[in-house]
């Protein structure tokens, strides 16, 4: 173990966030790292990351002796949740069993025709809420539904110089840590990253900044624990869904939960906490169809965490900024809005990760990619695809009309350009020769709109077919961004100029577009769900 500092004083000003980004997504995301910074120093963009394997390290042997400093939870087989969560639900939601046990039927199975979005508009739950509060509500609702979000069509510039967020402040921390410690040590080392130059496993355009991005990667297979809240009933709790759209949250929480290496039982050795339960379970579990309101799922979540900071003192030692949650259904940043410091300081690990709703905070929460999983056996059943040369189609979409962009989309070159292959749904009589794959696998550019909000599957779709991603969202943090250069594997449009897409791609000169391509492939390895995780660099 490398030296630490001095012990940090009383009014250290922390600052934290979550960066993922490595060979496998579950690395990606779940290679987190906590950082901490005196006031008077600038802070650094370090991109920790690492892959999710199975260890013999001493945090094992102490598991596994049972040693433990100061409290520990119960185990997830134990007794569920205190009387703060133990709510009567209406009689109109009941529990359903662990999808990862019994799998429900994904709202994505018709895949030829792209139909990977939820079927209601989230925009009714914000709108919309009941004359009455749903009788799971335990307290009232000062400030209402989730606001609907503000059309601001702030495009990107895909040719301008992406500028890293700033920091955003966090709350000073009550007592100071071994971990903090640590996570000072690590800053300073990124800080001074070695360069990195001709690594075999990382092609460098890919990277903001290739150095900075392995030695993070280094120190968080190095020093990265996690301790996770081991309170919570299934089904919300512990019970990841592998498939369908939703299933990055469920890798995500299967293999965390399951790692030996990362994982910590003593909380005081953690340098970030996490928060295991799915914001899929519970839209599945506490959602009432027709209802309009997604109220219940956010004061569940809400007392959640009341229950948590009561029970244990790490929530209030930074006000959750230390801790986080992932989340890939397009509600889970709403279910944090009714608890203040949830929203504030917790690190958020979004899919839906939109700057104009105010949940989302650049700098210090993830964007996750979105993945649509068929076969949670074979997830990387099916990837890639033509080569660049033998691509006929200029530029393909198939999905259903919902959210702002598609209709416009639709309107301007639905069925109007043999060059663009724009669709509402495939008609049987072309998936009778292509079907959905085959036109992603047989297409230049893949057109990546948003639905109902700002993230889509078909980003990572594309990359998985070795498609030149095109993405129409205003306001959407891209996965991994501050890792990523996206601008060398994708095209960003804003959605003002749609009636322009053919004119944009055409002006894309051929030598760049096959650059483009050959980024996609070599990125694609950032993007895979592994049964069984890998380190990048080994």
């Amino acid at each position: 173990m490398p030296p630490h500092p001095s012990p940090l004083p009383c009014k250290l000003l922390t600052r934290r966030r979550v960066v993922a980004a490595c060979a496998a997504v579950a690395a990606l995301a779940a290679a987190a790292l906590l950082l901490a910074a005196p006031a008077t120093e600038e802070p650094t963009h370090p991109y920790i990351v690492g892959s999710l394997l199975e260890g013999t390290s001493k945090e094992l042997e102490e598991a596994a002796a049972g040693h433990f400093e100061e409290a520990s939870s119960p185990s997830p087989n134990e007794a569920p949740l205190a009387s703060i969560l133990e709510t009567d639900l209406p009689s109109a939601i009941t529990t359903a069993p662990s999808m990862f046990l019994v799998p429900s039927l994904s709202p994505a199975e018709n895949f030829d025709d792209g139909s990977l979005e939820e079927t209601e508009s989230p925009d009714l739950l914000k709108e919309n809420p009941p004359a009455e509060s749903s009788p799971f509500l335990q307290e009232p609702i000062s400030s209402g539904s989730p606001i609907r979000r503000s059309d601001i069509n702030k495009g990107h510039d895909m040719n301008a110089r992406a500028m890293l967020p700033p920091r955003p402040e966090v709350p000073v921390p009550l007592w100071s840590t071994a971990a903090d410690e640590e996570l000072i040590y690590a800053k300073k080392e990124i800080a001074n990253a070695p360069l990195v130059s001709n690594d075999p496993d990382l092609h460098a355009p890919l990277f903001r900044n290739v150095s900075v991005f392995r030695k993070s990667y280094e120190l968080m297979e190095r020093l990265l624990k996690v301790f996770i809240y081991h309170d919570g009933a299934k089904p919300i709790f512990h019970s990841p869904e592998l498939k369908g759209i939703y299933a990055s949250e469920g890798w995500f929480m299967k293999l965390m939960e399951g790692n030996q290496r990362f994982v910590v039982r003593n909380p005081n050795r953690a340098h970030l906490f996490y928060l295991p339960y799915s914001s899929r379970q519970l839209e599945h579990n506490l959602y009432v169809p027709g209802s309009n309101t997604i109220e219940p799922l956010s004061i569940f979540v809400k007392n959640y965490i009341d229950f948590i900071s009561t029970k244990f003192p790490y929530w209030n030692r930074t006000k959750g900024a230390d801790h986080f949650y992932v989340a890939c259904h397009d509600w889970g940043p709403y279910t944090a809005k009714l608890h203040g410091e949830l929203r504030k300081n917790t690190i958020k690990v979004l899919c839906n990760a939109d700057l104009s709703e105010g949940v989302f905070i650049h700098g210090r929460d993830v964007s996750l990619p979105e993945t649509f999983l068929r076969s949670p056996r074979r997830p990387l059943r099916g990837i890639g695809g033509k080569p660049a040369s033998e691509r006929s189609i200029l530029a393909f979409f198939a999905g259903q009309m919902h959210g702002r962009v598609r209709p416009v989309l639709l309107q301007y070159w639905g069925g109007k350009d043999a060059d663009m292959r724009i669709y509402n749904c495939l008609p049987h009589r072309i998936t009778r020769r292509m079907n959905y794959v085959q036109h992603m696998k047989s297409s230049k550019y893949c057109i990546c709109p948003m639905g109902y909000e700002v993230n889509s599957p078909r980003i990572v779709e594309a990359i998985y077919y070795e498609c030149v991603p095109v993405i129409i969202a205003d306001n959407f943090v891209l996965p991994f961004d501050d890792a990523l250069n996206w601008s060398v594997f994708s095209v960003v449009i804003p959605e003002k100029d749609v009636p322009k897409l053919k004119e944009i791609l055409l002006g894309i000169p051929e030598d760049q577009y096959m650059a483009m391509q050959s980024n996609v492939k070599r990125v694609q390895k950032h993007f895979l769900w592994h049964p069984n995780p890998i380190n990048l660099f080994i």
